[in-house]
């Protein structure tokens, strides 16, 4: 299956700023004296799940263009349990073994969430995002 161009491009957006983020987050834990292994070990679960999880989302619409709207629903419904089971366990892994800091795993978790919050901010007004 081919990825299409536009999913290519949002995953590069998110990917950058969940980069951004991840380093801002270490440089809090590295300024407030907190910082260890444990927080570049979570820090990087957290971001690789969140991207895989945006990506795998993308993927997921991609797919339902091609299908009618019954069918493209049902895809969508069942993806996005799928990609809530993979986010909770990765959370879990990540919550409960020593290797990684709680907050670097769960905090990147949500980046995703903050880049499309801020993209308006940086799309001209009249042109796709």
């Amino acid at each position: 299956m081919k990825v299409d161009a536009c999913v290519k491009k949002e995953t590069g957006y998110i990917t950058a700023c969940v980069l951004i983020l991840s380093a801002l987050m270490e440089a809090v834990f590295l300024v407030s004296h907190h910082w260890d292994l444990t927080v570049l070990y979570g820090n990087l679960l957290g971001a690789a799940v969140a991207i895989a999880n945006f990506f795998l989302m993308g993927l997921t619409v991609q797919k339902a263009m091609d299908k009618d709207e019954k069918e493209a629903a049902t895809g969508m419904k069942a993806s996005q349990a799928l990609r809530m089971v993979f986010l909770f366990a990765a959370a879990a892994l990540g919550v409960s073994l020593s290797c990684f800091n709680t907050i670097a795993v769960l905090l990147p978790l949500f980046f995703p969430r903050l880049a499309i919050m801020v993209r308006p901010l940086f799309t001209k007004k009249g042109t796709k995002a």
